[in-house]
């Protein structure tokens, strides 16, 4: 399976992002915990080149706390300040301002002994569609500003959130970029709901799925849904034993592939298979 996904509004949105990139000090950047590598859009480097950033490891609680450590310890010993954030349950978003704030402190000073009394911190904040912005964002201003959904690609506009008194966001839309070199990034980012479900066919996505996950965690499958299979064993063949245990059969005595597949998809983002990470260093 070969993802590609870059409707014409997230052309509209780059373009947007470079032309407001100079009103903001930080840029913030929303990485899905289950995948740190694939979901970290490589234009955001190149467009914040010249800001502070602060990546934030989002749905953290889905992810294979281990491994969210080591993608933390490598992200800042490449410069970058890092948080765990479960934006649902608010988990690191306190840690957010006080870091912000931090990197800010030798500009504010500077300021102010030029006679700036008042000096906020202003945040552009960036990430693949799904990442979880608008709900971390309506977490931390603590009142319901940004609109949230569970497709991707629902935030569509730029809009400024006053977070505090002293410190103010950028939202922008998810945006992904044109082409994914690696057809791995683009499943994983199909695997974790970066890409609009729509256009996929859920039964061959979750057969990607399973071969991930026989090799990453190849207990998962087993003792989420009491099968047993050798391993090797194709992953058409291991999905079709999931829809016979969930007694997912249509008439004519066949399996509902698709509905198999699209509980094994949604249990999976869920973490009721386990909590699952993709990338790994």
């Amino acid at each position: 399976m070969d993802i590609q996904w870059y409707p014409g509004h997230m052309t509209k949105t780059r373009r947007m992002m470079e032309e407001n990139i100079s009103l903001v000090d930080i840029v913030i950047e929303l990485l899905d915990a289950r995948s740190p590598m694939s979901s970290k859009n490589p234009e955001i480097d190149d467009l914040a080149r010249n800001k502070k950033r602060i990546i934030i490891l989002n749905k953290c609680d889905l992810a294979d706390e281990e491994i969210t450590k080591e993608w933390q310890d490598c992200f800042r010993e490449k410069g970058f300040e890092t948080v765990q954030v479960n934006s649902i349950n608010g988990r690191g978003i306190r840690e957010i301002y006080p870091i912000a704030r931090s990197l800010m402190e030798e500009k504010i000073e500077r300021l102010k002994k030029r006679g700036r009394i008042f000096v906020p911190v202003r945040a552009m904040i960036v990430g693949i569609p799904n990442v979880g912005k608008s709900t971390l964002i309506n977490k931390l201003a603590g009142r319901n500003m940004a609109k949230t959904g569970d497709k991707a690609g629902v935030t569509r506009g730029k809009q400024w959130i006053k977070v505090r008194k002293d410190f103010e966001l950028l939202d922008t839309p998810g945006i992904l970029w044109p082409k994914f070199e690696d057809r791995e990034v683009g499943l994983k980012l199909a695997f974790t709901g970066a890409i609009n479900d729509d256009i996929i066919d859920s039964a061959e996505l979750a057969c990607n799925l399973i071969e991930y996950l026989d090799k990453l965690y190849p207990d998962a499958v087993k003792a989420r849904y009491g099968v047993e299979y050798d391993p090797g064993t194709p992953s058409h063949d291991v999905l079709k034993l999931i829809g016979e245990k969930r007694g997912f059969i249509k008439k004519g005595n066949e399996i509902d592939y698709k509905r198999t597949a699209d509980i094994l998809i949604d249990e999976f983002r869920g973490a009721k298979l386990g909590r699952i990470t993709l990338d790994r260093i």
